[in-house]
C-alpha cells in the first residue's frame, strides 16, 4: 500500500465489524501477531509491518520515521481502507506510536492496548542521554551488521524470559529479525527511539477511551511504568501476566488472547 511516497506492507482480515489494529515492536513485523489474530477471528485485524521493518520500505532518510511522520502515516492507512475509528494494540515501539495515535488523534482511536509499554521519558536530559545511546546502537548494526546486531539484541535482558521458549519457537524469531533491513532499523531507533519521541506523560489524563495496560510479571520495569500509566489515565486497567516478561503475546498467546478479546468485548471493565 502506497502511503505518503512510502510502501506499507498491510494485511487485513476484511472480517467483522469491529476493527484492532496492530503495531509490532522493534525488530519485529506483523507476523508476530498472528497466534493472537486467530483468537480473534470474529474481529476485523489490519497487521502491518511498521516503517523500516519486514516487507515495508526503509527509507534512508531518518526524518521520515519522526513519531509524528509515522502517526499521520497510519493516519493515512486507516483513511484508505475506509475506517473512521479502530481499536488499536501496540507491543513496546509499537505501544508507543499506538499510544501517540490516541494522543494526537485521539477520534480515532477507540479503545487502546498497550503491551509492555510507556509514554517516553519525563525530562530532557533522560531524552538526550537515551537519543545518544540509541544513536550509537544505530551505527552498530550499520557497521556490524544484522548477524552481529540480532544475535546481540536476542540477549539482552529484557528477552531473558524468552530463553525458556521452545527452540524452534525462538529460532522462528531470530530468522524473522534477520529478515529485517538494517538502514530501517538504525532509523528506527533514531526517528521513533524512546528518547527522540515526545513525552506523553503529561497527556495521559486527557485520554477518555478505555485503556489496557497489559505486562509481564517478570518485565518488572514495565509493570512499574504500567502501574503509574494506570494512575494516571481516566479510564484504564492494568493487568499483569503471570510466567511471561517484555513479549507476553510471544511468551503466553493464549492468556494474552483471552484478555484481549474480553477488553474489546466490555467484559473487562
Amino acid at each position: 500500500m502506497k502511503i505518503r511516497e512510502v510502501n506499507y506492507y498491510v494485511e487485513d482480515s476484511k472480517v467483522g465489524d469491529e476493527v484492532l489494529l496492530l503495531l509490532h515492536g522493534f525488530t519485529g513485523r506483523n507476523q508476530n501477531f498472528f497466534p493472537l489474530v486467530e483468537e480473534l477471528s470474529h474481529i476485523r485485524v489490519i497487521a502491518l509491518d511498521m516503517l523500516g521493518h519486514g516487507k515495508s520500505d526503509s527509507p534512508a532518510e531518518p526524518s521520515r520515521y519522526e513519531m509524528e511522520e509515522i502517526v499521520q502515516d497510519i493516519i493515512e492507512i486507516l483513511n484508505v481502507l475506509k475506517i473512521d475509528k479502530a481499536n488499536v494494540l501496540g507491543y513496546s515501539m509499537g505501544g508507543r506510536v499506538a499510544l501517540s495515535l490516541a494522543v494526537l488523534h485521539p477520534n480515532r482511536v477507540a479503545k487502546l492496548i498497550l503491551e509492555s509499554s510507556s509514554p517516553g521519558l519525563e525530562t530532557a536530559e533522560a531524552r538526550d542521554a537515551r537519543k545518544a545511546a540509541d544513536v550509537r546502537l544505530a551505527k552498530e548494526i550499520l557497521n556490524d551488521g544484522i548477524q552481529a546486531f540480532v544475535a546481540k539484541w536476542e540477549n539482552i535482558s529484557l528477552f531473558s524470559s524468552q530463553k525458556r521458549l521452545s527452540e524452534e519457537k525462538r529460532n522462528q524469531i531470530r530468522q524473522q529479525r534477520l529478515g529485517n533491513n538494517p538502514v530501517g532499523l538504525a532509523n528506527s531507533l533514531i526517528g521513533m527511539g524512546t528518547g527522540a519521541q515526545p513525552s506523553w506523560w503529561a497527556a495521559l489524563s486527557e485520554l477518555h477511551m478505555p485503556v489496557l495496560l497489559v505486562c509481564g510479571e517478570l518485565d518488572e520495569k514495565f509493570c512499574e511504568i504500567a502501574k503509574r500509566m494506570e494512575n494516571s489515565l481516566p479510564n484504564a486497567k492494568m493487568i499483569e501476566i503471570k510466567n511471561a516478561g517484555h513479549a507476553i503475546h510471544v511468551e503466553q498467546p493464549r492468556i494474552f488472547g483471552k484478555i484481549v478479546n474480553e477488553f474489546l468485548n466490555e467484559t473487562l471493565f
